[in-house]
C-alpha cells in the first residue's frame, strides 16, 4: 500500500501498542522486537491493510481489563518488516503524525483499537521549521554537560551534522527520562518547545547527577 498522500487519507480507527517509555514522533523511526501472540496478529492484521499502528504510553499499567492509556500518542507506518526463525517480527515504525483518542472501541480483535483524532496535530505533517541559532547552540550545550555528568560520549561530528527535528526526536526517545516527562516531550506543541523542554530536562538531570547521585547509563 502507499503511503498516504493527506491528513484525511490517514485512518480514523487504529490499533494501538501500549508502550511504557516508548515515543513515536513525526519522521522519526521506531525498531520493535515483536513477540506477544496479540501484538504479532495485530502487526499481520497491520501488514495486510494499512500498515498503521499508534504507539501509546500506558498511563496506569495495572487497570483491570488492561492499562489507561494517556491521551495522546504518535501513529507510526510500518517501513520495514522481517520474521525470525523463531516467529518474532522485527519492524520499524516511521512516525506519521500524533494523535489523540478519542474513544477506544469494543473490539473482537486481541488487540486494543481507538478512534484517533489527528486534527490537533495538522502541523506535524510537514517538517518542521529550524531552530533558532541559539536555542540549538543550548540544546548541544545541555547534551554535552549532560553527557559529562552521565560519564558518556557522543559522536559529535554525527551531532553536528543532524537536522534539527531528527536531533531532538532522538534525543527524547533515547534519553532516559520518566514516562510522564516522555509524554511531555510528545506533547509539546511543536519543534522549538520540545527542543527547549529537551534542553530544560537533560541539564535538570546533570544537575541531580553532578550533586553526587549515581549517574544512570545510556546503553
Amino acid at each position: 500500500m502507499e503511503p498516504f498522500a493527506t491528513i484525511s487519507d490517514l485512518p480514523p480507527v487504529i490499533p494501538v501498542f501500549p508502550l511504557s517509555g516508548a515515543l513515536l514522533l513525526p519522521r522519526a523511526v521506531l525498531p520493535l522486537n515483536i513477540f506477544e501472540p496479540r501484538y504479532l496478529a495485530m502487526t499481520r492484521d497491520a501488514m495486510a491493510g494499512n500498515r498503521v499502528i499508534g504507539i501509546v504510553q500506558p498511563r496506569r499499567p495495572d487497570r483491570p481489563g488492561g492499562p489507561e492509556l494517556f491521551a495522546t500518542g504518535g501513529l507510526g507506518r510500518i517501513t520495514r518488516f522481517s520474521e525470525t526463525g523463531d516467529g518474532r517480527f522485527l519492524i520499524a515504525l516511521t512516525g506519521l503524525i500524533r494523535f489523540r483518542i478519542v474513544e477506544e472501541l469494543a473490539v473482537t480483535t486481541p488487540y486494543r483499537q481507538v478512534r484517533a483524532d489527528y486534527a490537533p496535530y495538522a502541523a506535524d505533517w510537514d517538517p518542521s521549521p529550524p531552530l533558532a541559532p541559539a536555542a540549538r547552540a543550548g540544546l548541544e550545550d545541555a547534551l554535552r554537560a549532560y553527557l559529562d555528568t552521565q560519564q558518556l560520549s557522543a559522536d559529535w561530528e554525527a551531532v553536528r551534522g543532524a537536522d534539527d527535528e531528527g536531533l531532538v526526536s532522538t534525543l527524547a526517545a533515547v534519553c532516559p527520562f520518566e514516562i510522564l516527562e516522555r509524554q511531555a516531550l510528545l506533547e509539546a506543541p511543536d519543534l522549538a518547545a520540545r527542543a527547549e523542554m529537551l534542553t530544560t530536562l537533560m541539564a535538570f538531570a546533570g544537575r541531580v547527577a553532578g550533586s553526587g547521585s549515581a549517574p544512570d547509563t545510556l546503553q
